[in-house]
């Protein structure tokens, strides 16, 4: 991993001279909302509601598991790879609590820097999601792409919303 601050996610920490991401969306109340939640990004299933296509060394995200993330079409696909560097399962009992992982850009990635998905439940009851992230473009290519490159993050990131939010509904039927 070539970026400072490895793990920072966790505490919603950044480097300096890091873009930051941070989003928080409310999704519901209950434990089975929040556990679904956490399996979810455990499993990688927020990258794939995202729609992005993901490559796993581990079926669930547990520290040193690399993953590959990629979108677009054939020729004009662009992979993502990186190493999850921290990981949080639900608890068995107990609120507050979260769960989810945070993983960190590998050579070859557009970006340097690191991102966090969390399940949280507060004391209320309340679940929400949360997105953490810190990063710099990998190269003089992406620096030049910068307005793109934001607007793909972006776009990416209101896509694991949007996943989360359908996962939460689909729960609401059951």
């Amino acid at each position: 991993m070539d970026y400072p601050g490895i793990g920072g996610t966790r505490n919603g920490e950044a480097p300096e001279g890091y873009a930051r991401v941070l989003e928080e969306i409310y999704l519901g109340s209950g434990l089975p909302l929040y556990r679904r939640l956490a399996d979810a990004i455990l499993e990688w299933e927020l990258q794939r509601r995202a729609g992005l296509r993901v490559r796993a060394d581990s079926p669930r995200a547990v520290p040193g598991a690399r993953v590959v993330s990629g979108f677009g079409v054939g020729p004009f696909r662009l992979n993502a790879p990186c190493e999850v560097v921290w990981a949080q399962e639900p608890a068995a009992e107990g609120l507050p609590q979260s769960a989810g992982f945070g993983y960190g850009t590998l050579p070859g990635h557009p970006a340097r820097g690191e991102e966090s998905f969390e399940a949280v439940i507060d004391a209320a009851g309340e679940v929400f999601l949360r997105v953490r992230a810190f990063s710099k473009p990998a190269n003089w290519f992406y620096a030049a792409g910068g307005l793109v490159t934001r607007a793909a993050q972006r776009y990416v990131t209101s896509r694991y919303i949007e996943g989360a939010r359908k996962l939460a509904a689909e729960g609401k039927s059951q």
